[in-house]
């Protein structure tokens, strides 16, 4: 089993891959392999509504992430998707990516469980991470969810790493995608995760 983790922001190591990578870590301890793809920092295009996907079985833009993305989702078996905030919406980019990719490729996410992950420095992730994952419910996908809404925070590099509740908010999405994998792939029960004691973090001090 794999699950494909895009980091929608274009600093490769910044918090949204920290992130991400939690997430991942978790999972394979777990027993679940991971994978993470960055957007990058390449222009996107943005969906013109052409149609001539359903005539290629591709978009017809092939000079950027989407198509090999597709590629990756249909050896995945299921989907996270992170992003950092900007003005209460995600990274136009990954939104742009992701509109093709549904649009294009919709059979190759049917049915898969997936999440969304917000970054923020303060406010907006509620938001940011709604708009992210109204897509996956467009197509019969299980939202996997934690503890906690998916939301880290941090703005300088590296600095989500101080977000205790927001790590552990990661690991426990970990936990419960590898669980809802186990359980569709087997023929027996899979035993509920564990849960870490939770490790409240205020920003008020």
């Amino acid at each position: 089993m794999k699950v494909l983790l895009i980091n929608g922001s274009a600093r490769a190591n910044g918090n949204t891959h920290i992130a991400l990578e939690e997430v991942g870590k978790t999972l394979k301890e777990n027993g679940v392999d991971y994978e993470i793809v960055g957007i990058g920092t390449k222009p996107v295009h943005g969906c013109i509504a052409c149609g001539r996907c359903r005539e290629l079985g591709h978009c017809v833009f092939d000079d950027d992430l989407c198509n090999r993305l597709a590629e990756k989702l249909a050896e995945s078996d299921a989907i996270v998707v992170g992003t950092p905030t900007f003005y209460g919406q995600p990274n136009g980019a990954l939104l742009a990516l992701m509109q093709r990719l549904f649009y294009s490729q919709s059979h190759l996410a049917m049915h898969k469980p997936a999440a969304g992950i917000a970054v923020c420095r303060r406010g907006g992730a509620t938001a940011a991470l709604q708009s992210l994952t109204m897509m996956f419910q467009l197509q019969h996908m299980p939202m996997v969810t934690s503890q906690y809404w998916n939301i880290v925070y941090g703005r300088a590099e590296g600095e989500a790493t101080l977000d205790s509740e927001g790590m552990q908010t990661m690991r426990a999405l970990g936990r419960n995608i590898a669980f809802l994998l186990k359980s569709i792939h087997s023929q027996e029960p899979v035993p509920y995760p564990e849960s870490e004691e939770w490790e409240p973090m205020h920003f008020i001090r």
